[in-house]
């Protein structure tokens, strides 16, 4: 874990930002203000709000950046083991054919 001072929020949401790495965020604070305007702008997986490792099967857990090797939870996990086809075929004898 790694705590660090800051004077600023932006300076806050600019360190978070400066990694290779983005798997996770933490964010403690009473404001409901500082919640949305932080999570929405910092780069990482999963951001948890005065909580830590609070995870639901219905919840994807996914990396940004050099974080982002697969995708566990939610129903995002399925697309790893799809494949998209579409099949095309005439309808002969109909009122659109």
């Amino acid at each position: 874990m790694s705590l660090m001072k800051f004077k600023t929020m932006e300076e806050a949401i600019k360190r978070a930002n400066n990694t290779t790495y983005g798997l996770t965020a933490r964010i403690i604070t009473k404001n409901l203000n500082v919640v949305n305007s932080v999570s929405r702008s910092i780069r990482a997986g999963v951001i948890w709000i005065n909580c830590y490792i609070a995870f639901d099967v219905d919840c994807p857990y996914e990396g940004y950046k050099m974080s982002r090797f697969g995708r566990d939870y939610g129903l995002e996990t399925l697309n790893q083991y799809l494949q998209t086809k579409s099949v095309v075929t005439p309808v002969v004898h109909s009122l659109w054919y």
